[in-house]
């Protein structure tokens, strides 16, 4: 199939690469051209000069941006993608933005013949270069139909959760809990040490039991040395935070221990360690 890639970040580079390894004719976009042109030169494709010129003729595209602002400035804005690309044709969304806009561009699609899909994914930058990722999936079940065989190549699990908007809703209660899931570890791991334990054998053990999570296996022994380099940074925590409070304020459901956890986020921020991954938390305790 012809396919476009627009955004080659840290997930849309190894994502794009893996619809090229099962032998589709992908075109890229990147703002910094030399990532892009690095990416053909790994796969092979065609770097386009603007996102209009690497829709126009594509029958699936994949969007991984920043926020609903670059969002929105890709698809209906300036750079005007939705506009480009011909009828028939896709939209698949992979960034985590706000259910508003999910909404907003499904129309917009929907008005011109073009098929949309909020699609946020889980599952880090590890889970991307693996082709395991965890895909939620909102939009009309037909133009799902027509996308999963794609989706699967770089996925693990791809699930259509409900109509346009329904995907960004499912990402949102995937940062809730990962909120309380590490504050928690955050918390036990330090008590552990405050309190004399070995704490790599106290995680030994309870690993083993209802304490385990994906967060524990993955992440307790690199906080207990201190290391936070692993992909998915406070910044887009706070930013993916922000947007599942807000929409907790629009539709009236009460979210104390994430509100909490934002704080906390926020202030690691304010401490300059933006960058340092989300199981940083850890470093606000004694």
């Amino acid at each position: 199939m012809k396919l476009t890639f627009l955004c080659l970040g840290t997930m849309g580079y190894p994502m794009a690469g893996h619809l090229a390894a099962a032998g589709h004719d992908v075109t890229v976009y990147n703002r910094t051209t030399a990532r892009a042109e690095r990416w053909v030169g790994e796969h092979a494709g065609r770097v386009a000069g603007s996102p209009a010129d690497a829709v126009h003729d594509a029958e699936v595209v994949f969007v991984c941006t920043g926020n609903d602002d670059d969002l929105r400035s890709i698809v209906l804005g300036e750079s005007q993608v939705l506009a480009a690309m011909a009828p028939g044709s896709i939209l698949v969304d992979h960034t985590t933005v706000s259910a508003e806009i999910a909404r907003e561009i499904h129309a917009a699609g929907k008005a011109n013949d073009i098929g949309f899909l909020d699609a946020p994914v889980s599952g880090g930058q590890a889970g991307a270069e693996n082709g395991q990722l965890t895909v939620m999936v909102g939009g009309d079940a037909a133009v799902f139909e027509r996308a999963a065989p794609l989706i699967d190549l770089y996925a693990r699990k791809a699930l259509l959760m409900g109509p346009s908007g329904a995907g960004q809703l499912t990402k949102m209660v995937n940062q809730i809990c990962i909120a309380g899931l590490l504050e928690g570890l955050s918390e036990g791991l330090a008590f552990a040490k405050r309190a004399g334990l070995d704490a790599a054998l106290a995680v030994e053990v309870i690993s083993k039991g209802a304490a385990q999570s994906w967060q524990m296996d993955n992440r307790a022994a690199t906080m207990l040395e201190g290391r936070f380099d692993f992909g998915f940074a406070v910044d887009w925590m706070c930013k993916d935070l922000g947007i599942a409070l807000a929409e907790a304020d629009r539709i009236g459901a009460d979210l104390p221990v994430a509100a909490l956890v934002d704080r906390f986020y926020a202030e690691l921020q304010g401490r300059g360690a933006g960058r340092h991954d989300t199981s940083s938390l850890i470093t606000r305790l004694p």
